[in-house]
């Protein structure tokens, strides 16, 4: 495992998958720092984590939060585009021995030609920005490495989760309407392959990158192993909520798009394809990387940190209204 005493710095730290990150790698024994603004505590840090705030935009401000500190690897969790990259390469160069940057597995082609999906499968993406900005920031490191000896290391998780997400769009919104006894709208015909990898597992396999010579100039997927259809997905949390009489109406991709941009875009770029990973490269580097959370397991965690925090079960009613729509035009 990363060897104790690390020293990392995480940009972030307090979101589905950075916050258990956080705890796996203090749990790890690394010297964890977590820089971020300070507006957000839905996920306690560990007391053992060194907590620095600043806007992580403003160069000005992180400078000076940071001092002269030199870190064994950096981790920004909310660099999105190259721009931000960039400044990223210009402030850390010589400040840290490997730099981490969370991409995306939505970033390989898309739809995939062949599966399982590899590391060697292409990068393209024409149906959703946030994918292209992602493959964008890669080139921009690697280029980077090629020309600057830059420490990039690329990960590119899939569907992560933790006990308060749902991978149904709308969220909370399909539950309630699986409760209400009304249909939830599933892209296709339900039968494509959807991996899920909970929070936890995946840190697993993530910290061991961290301050690893091995991985400077590498890219690795890290999901679970578990891909099932979204018909099986929908009834595993049916199950979880106590619904015994699930409603489902498929919907083409094309006309949920066609009600839906933002939604459509969503489904064509990421959702509405198969995807299933081979996990051989991560396993080759972090052989103890195992994942152990079921989503049968994961989404009965799920409903129970929903029915613990009624406040978070929101109704989004505009799409409660369009799934109305939907519903009743698919319908067999």
């Amino acid at each position: 495992m990363t060897s104790n005493g690390a020293s990392v710095l995480f940009i972030g730290g307090s979101g589905v998958i950075s916050a258990a990150c956080v705890h796996e790698a203090v749990s790890q024994g690394i010297d964890v720092t977590v820089l971020n603004r300070g507006t957000t505590d839905a996920r306690q840090l560990p007391d053992a984590v060194t907590r620095l705030r600043a806007d992580v935009s403003d160069r000005a401000a992180l400078a000076d939060a940071l001092g002269d500190r030199h870190f064994d690897a950096v981790v920004n969790w909310i660099a999105f585009t190259p721009d931000q990259v960039q400044a990223d390469i210009d402030f850390f160069a010589g400040r840290t021995n490997q730099y981490v940057f969370i991409s995306s597995a939505s970033a390989y082609q898309t739809p995939a030609t062949h599966l399982p999906i590899t590391e060697s499968t292409p990068l393209k993406n024409p149906y959703w920005q946030y994918s292209r900005d992602k493959i964008a920031c890669e080139e921009l490191l690697l280029q980077a490495y090629r020309e600057q000896d830059f420490p990039v290391t690329i990960v590119r998780p899939s569907h992560t989760y933790d006990e308060t997400k749902l991978p149904l769009t709308g969220g909370w919104t399909a539950v309630a309407r699986m409760r209400a006894g009304k249909p939830i709208i599933i892209t296709g015909d339900g039968s494509s392959l959807w991996t899920l990898t909970h929070s936890r597992d995946f840190a697993v396999g993530f910290t061991g990158l961290l301050d690893r010579d091995e991985a400077i100039g590498e890219a690795f997927t890290i999901t679970s192993d578990e891909a099932p259809t979204w018909d099986a997905i929908a009834r595993t949390i049916a199950d979880a909520a106590g619904v015994d009489d699930l409603k489902i109406v498929h919907v083409p991709a094309d006309a949920i798009a066609a009600a839906d941009a933002e939604w459509g875009a969503a489904l064509l770029g990421d959702k509405a394809n198969s995807s299933v990973f081979d996990n051989s490269k991560i396993r080759g580097l972090v052989p103890w990387y195992r994942p152990r959370t079921t989503y049968r397991q994961g989404a009965r965690e799920v409903i129970a940190w929903f029915e613990a925090h009624p406040e978070a079960q929101v109704v989004d009613e505009r799409l409660d209204a369009l799934m109305d729509e939907l519903a009743e035009r698919w319908a067999v």
